[in-house]
């Protein structure tokens, strides 16, 4: 069994140098569905609900991925080298630019799409809840 994993796990590295992009957006959609099955099965919905985890997947793979990908790319243009000081830099950057926006981004995604609530709606939850998401995603 362990050669087997191995192997995947091989081929899975190769198509991440080859296909990069492609392969996160892959392996993070896939990631955002199965976490959404075991939320939604944590949860106690007794029908898994496939639109809501297929919008979550989408959002990752269509967005998250790409977005996050080439400011990263953007990023090590900016900060050359990988010492400790140019990584700190590139990590505070994006959590200063990326973890704001995607986060807002997510909020009123989910709302709209995902819930199919009005707009509206969607921004006073995004205005009251938006600090708490983001203070919470800053936390170490």
């Amino acid at each position: 069994m362990s050669n087997i994993v191995k192997e995947a796990w091989r081929k899975y590295l190769i198509q991440l140098q080859v296909h990069p992009l492609r392969t996160k957006a892959i392996t993070a959609g896939v990631l955002a569905g199965c976490s959404d099955a075991i939320a939604q099965k944590i949860s106690g919905v007794k029908k898994l609900q496939l639109k809501r985890l297929l919008l979550l997947m989408l959002f990752d793979f269509g967005y998250g991925v790409p977005f996050g990908h080439f400011l990263n790319k953007f990023l090590d243009a900016i900060f050359k080298g990988r010492d400790n000081k140019s990584v700190a830099k590139k990590v505070l950057l994006e959590q200063l630019i990326f973890s704001p926006w995607i986060n807002f981004l997510f909020m009123t995604y989910f709302g709209l799409v995902v819930e199919g609530k009005p707009w509206g709606s969607v921004m006073k939850k995004v205005r009251k809840d938006y600090p708490a998401v983001q203070f919470t995603s800053w936390k170490v």
